[in-house]
């Protein structure tokens, strides 16, 4: 028997176990994503065995930097996978196309306009977070090099999430995957080998860049031919519906690299040190809980196809499934850090408030990171079921009504560590107010799609 033709199957999210469906898009996005960020962290690492906290430092304020250029091309990619998914799941593969091609565009040329804005005024840039001395030489030569990437960076992205709308979660994997391999092998030979220290880290992180977009051009286009061909009337038609989730998307996802440019100032004013602990925390955070992130990234496309073919208790029980995933993987992760702390302070060579500090988040900070992850579930739940305001809403809340005051009250009773304290009880607040609010919506979108469906029925009887 012949298979159907495209736009008649059935998408593959709307069928089978849902805790299925988030343990294989979460495992495998988690292959890739953990991939990158172990080789941020190793990057990091060779960096820090050059025995001079000023270009730990330099790479910490950098990567805030880059940090921002990513949060807009995440929200693009919000975009693109909501959309696409939203489409396929009720049939439409060719309008799912369309917005492929144009998301694409889209996101290529808000990455160069960005890195256009982003290079002369780099320097002032990181004075903000509080850089001088030669840790802002070290942050600015490397931006010099890694930003022009950013392009191919975005690309990248927007082509994975492509490839988790239509359900390849292995192929969405290789971008990452492919990318963090190729850091792998350039970091150690370029920073040791060719004796070019941050400059050689930076030029690894370039050609990776370039190898997301290619990986993701392959699987998205010469694979599942995923991407109709540009068309400047399309993306004109196709912008509003993009920026409707895009524009909201954006604005929560630059809640975090504010609030953390924000801390990263506070911290500044403790030395040096404390900032090189704050860039190992930053490359160690997302190693140890990437998973959390995969978990954001699978909710959207299981989410998105279920509502579209209307299948509201299958968008619940996902809801459910992945609140689950988080807690449970986050309290594992704690735990494991705490009984780590003293190896990873060693294996780092850390020393005085840079040990310290390390430790506190191996044993404390790393609490926030449970509650981090319902609220980065909740989030992808409203970007995806048309309530990305909350979103925006509940990002901006944290990193604002949720970190400032305690972060600043925290420093000023217990220094860096006290700080960190408060990020805990900030993100504790909005991360259970996340939870709540995500039911209230799946009940909303549940009640008013049932009214749709019997509204016929009740017209014929």
């Amino acid at each position: 028997m012949s298979a159907a033709p495209a736009g008649q199957r059935r998408a593959v999210f709307t069928q089978g176990s849902i805790m299925r469906h988030v343990a294989v898009m979460t495992a495998t996005g988690a292959i890739g994503l953990v991939a990158v960020f172990v080789v941020d962290l190793l990057s990091l690492l060779y960096i820090s065995w050059l025995g001079d906290p000023a270009l730990t430092a330099g790479v910490g304020y950098a990567t805030q930097i880059l940090f921002f250029m990513i949060s807009i091309s995440i929200g693009l990619t919000i975009a693109v996978s909501a959309l696409m998914a939203r489409e396929l799941g009720a049939g439409n593969r060719e309008r799912a196309r369309r917005y492929a091609a144009s998301g694409l565009t889209l996101s290529a040329l808000a990455a160069v306009a960005t890195t256009l804005v982003a290079l002369p005024l780099r320097e002032d840039l990181l004075r903000l977070m509080g850089a001088d001395g030669p840790a802002l030489r070290v942050a600015s030569d490397f931006l010099l090099i890694t930003l022009p990437a950013n392009a191919p960076m975005a690309l990248g992205m927007a082509l994975s999430g492509a490839l988790r709308s239509v359900g390849d979660a292995k192929r969405s994997m290789y971008v990452t995957l492919w990318g963090g391999a190729i850091t792998a092998l350039l970091d150690p030979l370029l920073i040791f080998g060719f004796g070019m220290g941050v400059q050689g880290a930076a030029v690894a992180t370039v050609v990776s860049r370039l190898v997301f977009a290619a990986v993701g051009l392959w699987g998205a286009v010469a694979v599942h031919d995923l991407v109709a061909r540009p068309a400047l009337a399309h993306l004109k038609a196709d912008l509003r519906p993009l920026s409707a989730v895009a524009l909201p998307a954006i604005a929560t996802n630059l809640a975090a690299p504010v609030s953390t440019a924000w801390v990263l100032r506070v911290f500044s004013a403790y030395g040096e040190p404390v900032i090189a602990a704050f860039a190992i925390i930053d490359r160690l955070a997302p190693v140890a809980f990437g998973i959390l992130f995969a978990l954001s990234g699978a909710v959207g496309p299981i989410v998105a196809q279920n509502w579209g073919a209307r299948e509201y208790g299958r968008v619940r029980r996902t809801l459910t499934d992945c609140f689950i995933v988080a807690i449970g993987y986050s309290m594992f992760m704690w735990a494991l850090l705490w009984a780590s702390a003293p190896h990873i302070v060693a294996l780092f060579s850390a020393q005085g408030a840079t040990a310290s500090l390390v430790a506190f988040f191996c044993t404390v900070g790393a609490l926030q990171w449970l509650f981090l992850g319902c609220l980065f579930v909740a989030n992808a739940a409203f970007n995806n079921l048309g309530f990305a305001f909350l979103s925006t809403a509940f990002n901006w809340g944290r990193a604002t009504i949720g970190a400032i005051p305690f972060v600043a009250y925290g420093a000023a009773w217990g220094g860096p560590e006290g700080g960190l304290l408060g990020l805990v009880i900030g993100a504790a607040l909005f991360g259970a107010a996340a939870m709540v609010a995500a039911y209230a919506v799946v009940g909303r979108i549940t009640r008013a799609g049932l009214q749709v469906t019997a509204g016929p029925a009740r017209a014929a009887d």
